[in-house]
């Protein structure tokens, strides 16, 4: 509720979107969201066994084909300004924030409007690489301080304190 004027409006909640596809907090996402009560959006495709979370209250499931790309271009029309996107695909990152919405990686990590440009760059870039040959190093081990950094930034995309996100 937000008083403007002497009025008394009821903003509308966001939407968080989880790019589910091998998504290691899920489970954060859900337990913060049903904190908010707000909206989640999980979407993968059907290899991910996501019905273990479609009778949970506030939760949708969008399954997809396995195509590449299939869940980006599935969620990308749905997502609106203020919307909240997990993804590690800076791709659908930047797709993301040019409609408005917020987008965070698994390790807590917001994407930002000023420097989405320069990571397209980059992840274009290292594809060319591999492409001739290269070899780039795969990703780092997710952690717990992974975890940890992921809560609070979420926490913080939804109006939460850290501390309220238990």
């Amino acid at each position: 509720m937000e008083t403007i004027c002497g009025f008394t409006y009821s903003l509308p909640m966001s939407t968080i979107f989880v790019d589910a596809d091998a998504c290691p907090v899920t489970r954060d996402v859900l337990a913060i969201a049903r904190k908010r009560s707000a909206a989640v959006v999980l979407v993968a495709n059907e290899s991910q066994n996501l019905s273990r979370f479609a009778n949970r209250a506030g939760v949708e499931i969008l399954e997809v084909g396995s195509g590449r790309d299939a869940a980006d271009f599935a969620m990308v029309p749905r997502i609106h300004s203020g919307d909240i996107v997990v993804t590690n695909d800076t791709g659908l990152a930047a797709m993301a924030l040019a409609r408005g919405a917020h987008a965070v990686n698994p390790r807590g990590r917001v994407y930002q409007a000023a420097t989405i440009d320069a990571e397209l760059a980059v992840r274009h870039a290292e594809r060319q690489y591999r492409r001739a040959g290269g070899r780039t190093p795969g990703p780092v081990l997710f952690t717990d301080e992974d975890r940890d950094r992921f809560r609070q930034s979420l926490a913080r995309l939804v109006g939460f304190r850290a501390d309220e996100t238990g």
